[in-house]
């Protein structure tokens, strides 16, 4: 496992760790040697995931992934003579996103619930995950020094995924966000709890909960991705191409850029909106 996680950096090799561990303990309350697990285990695990933990396709398939690229690895360091996992077959992903970001007027409404919050850092939370596209776990763990110029722009240094760092832009309404936040700080982290200290993924989502209700916006269930989701939907809607959409989120598969614009097209061109319309008439 220490060999296979080698593999991985940062928040990558984190959440690996956390699926690889899933499959790790659902070996172990069954008494099974992770080594000599057949075929068939592993598809009685992956029932186990769709039809007791009940996880949606695309959690599933991911799992599946992480635990057929762990025996792929015993493999090659020669520790298995073939893969238990090589002729699994993963669940097919829906093609549209199963997360719907918010609208545009939602959108707005919590942008303005957040400028006049009394907490300095929900301003600068909703507008990095909705304005800038970051990541959670990449806003959570921006600093005040990651922040600069370059070529006139203002910008803030992004660790991203694999420990990519890039250099995001800043829009002034973002900047001036920011530093509402930072204040007369002049280092640690951009974000804060209510406590002072650094924001964690669970913080932000209780703040964005609770800007959602203040705002009146009725989601089922607000999540920080929703935000970076509406990043990417309000782009498309705002005229940016596919393209570019793909490269400001920074997708490395641009059909994951294609998920969010179906799960758009989905509603607000719904089959459903054009007969009502047809039928006003009698309706």
């Amino acid at each position: 496992m220490a060999a296979h996680l080698s593999r991985y950096q940062g928040e990558s090799r984190t959440h690996t760790q956390s699926d690889l561990q899933v499959f790790l303990r659902w070996c172990a309350e069954r008494q099974l040697d992770p080594l000599q697990v057949r075929r068939v285990d592993i598809e009685l695990f992956l029932r186990w995931l769709q039809e007791t933990r009940r996880f949606k396709p695309s959690t599933v398939s991911r799992r599946l992934s992480v635990v057929t690229c762990f025996y792929r690895t015993c493999v090659i360091d020669t520790v298995l003579a073939t893969s238990p996992a090589a002729y699994v077959r993963r669940p097919s992903v829906p093609a549209e996103s199963p997360t719907l970001g918010l609208s545009h007027l939602q959108f707005e409404a919590m942008i303005v619930a957040a400028r006049t919050s009394t907490n300095r850092c929900d301003y600068a939370l909703v507008a990095m995950l909705g304005l800038l596209g970051l990541r959670i776990f990449e806003a959570c763990q921006a600093d005040i020094a990651d922040l600069g110029e370059e070529h006139g722009h203002r910008v803030l240094r992004v660790f991203g995924k694999g420990n990519k760092t890039i250099r995001v832009p800043l829009p002034p309404a973002v900047g001036r966000a920011i530093d509402r936040a930072v204040g007369d700080r002049t280092s640690g982290p951009i974000l804060l709890n209510v406590r002072g200290r650094r924001m964690d993924r669970h913080a932000a989502t209780r703040r964005l909960r609770h800007l959602a209700a203040a705002s009146g916006v009725r989601i089922a269930r607000m999540h920080p991705h929703m935000l970076r989701h509406t990043y990417v939907t309000t782009m498309l809607d705002a005229g940016v191409s596919l393209r570019d959409a793909q490269i400001a989120a920074r997708h490395a598969d641009p059909r994951t850029t294609m998920r969010y614009d179906r799960a758009r097209k989905n509603l607000d061109r719904h089959a459903n909106y054009i007969l009502a319309a047809f039928m006003a008439s009698g309706t």
